[in-house]
This record gives structure tokens, C-alpha cells and sequence, in this order.
């Protein structure tokens, strides 16, 4: 056998050493690549019953705090009645008072005039006393009637009271589930469509996380709205921090906050809240800073 024949069969045998090592790394890749994509198809598919679960969760919310809110407007109303109705039956009785007070104030006039009289007058003037005592007692009656009126209507003013915060709690409950449904969308990369309300709800003033006075400055350089997302100018270069929050203004005018959620060397991506769909919105080029 020739040396060139030896070379040949050396050089064929490294050759198909090294193919046959391409192809086993081929076929581990192939099967990573396919375990790959069906774990990310089924992280898909549990996002997307998850979403479909908080979608039916929120609108069960929604009609439960709408007929809660109607019954409580119900019971509102039917108390008002029945407080107009006290009212009126509290003015009836302090006035059925007032003229049973009169007429014991005459009796007793003529009880004075006739004291010295015969006994016929006399007899006549114990007959009047005992109706002047019914009378009182009648009078007694009404004052505790009058005294039960009133302690019923405290009462019912206490129920009311009670009802509207109740109602306030259904609102607050369903702002939470709004929020929560609007988390899991943005993990999901989806978002709800802002609610306008038609006659706009005063909300109650929340108590915002204390924020270090740092002093951080930047701009808005992208912003959108769809998702409710914008992206500012710093990152964490800069000191920027997940969670941190940022108040945007335009001039001297406040437009909302920005919650970090993500943060990057020279830029950060944040959620936006405190905005009012009715006014102006947030845009690229609005100032962001820490502290106002």
C-alpha cells in the first residue's frame, strides 16, 4: 500500500470522526430547541386561560358591585321616606304639645278663679282636675313618643351612614380588581382599555410611598399609551431602581406618575398611573423627576 493511499485512509477516517460529531450536536440541538419551544407554548397557553380566568373574575366583580350599589341607592332612598315621614310625624306630635300645653295653662286659670266657689263649683273644679291629669298624661305619652321619634331617626341617619361607607368599599374593591387585571395584562403583554366614567367619581386620597429626595431628573422619551407604559431617560447609571416612582409634569402642570418596572443602563421602562383620561395626557418630551 502506497503512502498516498495511507494519507487518503487517515484523512477519510478524521473526516468522517468530525462528521459524525457535527451530527450528534445537531440532533442535541434539534431536541433542545423543540423542548424549548414547547415549554414557551405552554407558558402561553397557561397566560392565556389565566388572562381569560381574570377577565370573567372582573366582570362578575363589576355587575356584584353594580347590584350592590343599586340595592344600597334602594335602601338610600326608602330610608329618606321613611326619615321625611318621622319628620313629619315629630312636628305633628310637638304641635298636638304645644296646644295640649295651652289647654292645661287654661285650665289652671280657671281652676284659680273658681276655688272659693260653692260645692257644686267645687265638684265641677275636681272634675276639671282630673281631666286636667288626663290631659297631662296624654302629654307625658306624647313626649315619650316624641323622644322615641327622634332616637329612631338617629338610628336611621346611623344606617345611612353605614350604607355609604359600604358603598365606598365597593367602589375601592372594584378600582382593586381593575388593577390587578391590568398586572396580569402587562405580564402578558396586553392591557385593558382605561374606564371613563360618565359622571366622574372623586376618588379618595392615597397615601404615596415616601420617595428619598435624591433628586432625579430625566425626560420621556417614548410613551405608550395603549399599555399604559412610557420609557424616561436615566437608568440605572443614573440610580434608577425598580418600583421607583417618578412624577411627570409638562411646564408647572402635574400629567401623572411613572412606576419603574424595569431598569436599564441608560434608560427605564415604567408603568403609568394617576392619569386622567379626560385631561392631558403623558408624552414624549414631558419632564420625570423624584420629587416635585
Amino acid at each position: 500500500m502506497s503512502t498516498l493511499t495511507k494519507v487518503l485512509i487517515v484523512l477519510l477516517t478524521i473526516s468522517s470522526i468530525f462528521l459524525c460529531g457535527i451530527v450528534v450536536t445537531y440532533v442535541a440541538n434539534a431536541d433542545n430547541f423543540r423542548e424549548k419551544y414547547n415549554t414557551q407554548r405552554t407558558k402561553y397557553q397557561v397566560a392565556v386561560r389565566n388572562e381569560e380566568s381574570a377577565k370573567k373574575q372582573l366582570n362578575l366583580a363589576i355587575e356584584e358591585a353594580g347590584r350592590r350599589e343599586q340595592k344600597l341607592k334602594d335602601d338610600n332612598n326608602a330610608l329618606n321616606i321613611q326619615i321625611g315621614q318621622l319628620k313629619t310625624e315629630r312636628d305633628e306630635a310637638k304641635r298636638r304639645a304645644d296646644e295640649k300645653d295651652l289647654l292645661a295653662s287654661k285650665w289652671e286659670d280657671l281652676t284659680t278663679e273658681f276655688t272659693s266657689t260653692n260645692e257644686r263649683q267645687r265638684q265641677w273644679l275636681e272634675d276639671t282636675l282630673a281631666k286636667l291629669k288626663a290631659i297631662e298624661l296624654e302629654q307625658i305619652k306624647g313626649d315619650k313618643e316624641l323622644k322615641e321619634t327622634t332616637a329612631t331617626l338617629i338610628e336611621k341617619m346611623t344606617i345611612i351612614e353605614t350604607l355609604e361607607k359600604q358603598s365606598r368599599l365597593l367602589l375601592e374593591e372594584k378600582t382593586y380588581l381593575q388593577n390587578e387585571l391590568d398586572k396580569l395584562l402587562r405580564q402578558s403583554g396586553k392591557a385593558v382599555a382605561p374606564l371613563v366614567p360618565v359622571t366622574p367619581i372623586k376618588e379618595k386620597v392615597r397615601v404615596a410611598p415616601l420617595t428619598v429626595d435624591i433628586g432625579l431628573k430625566g425626560l420621556i422619551t417614548a410613551v405608550d399609551l395603549e399599555n399604559s407604559l412610557a420609557e424616561i431617560s436615566i437608568g440605572a447609571a443614573s440610580g434608577v431602581k425598580p418600583n421607583m416612582k417618578f412624577h411627570v409634569t409638562r411646564a408647572d402642570k402635574f400629567i401623572c406618575d411613572i412606576v419603574i418596572l424595569d431598569v436599564e443602563p441608560e434608560k427605564a421602562i415604567g408603568a403609568l398611573e394617576l392619569m386622567d383620561v379626560t385631561k392631558e395626557q403623558p408624552k414624549a418630551g414631558d419632564n420625570v423627576s423624584t420629587n416635585l
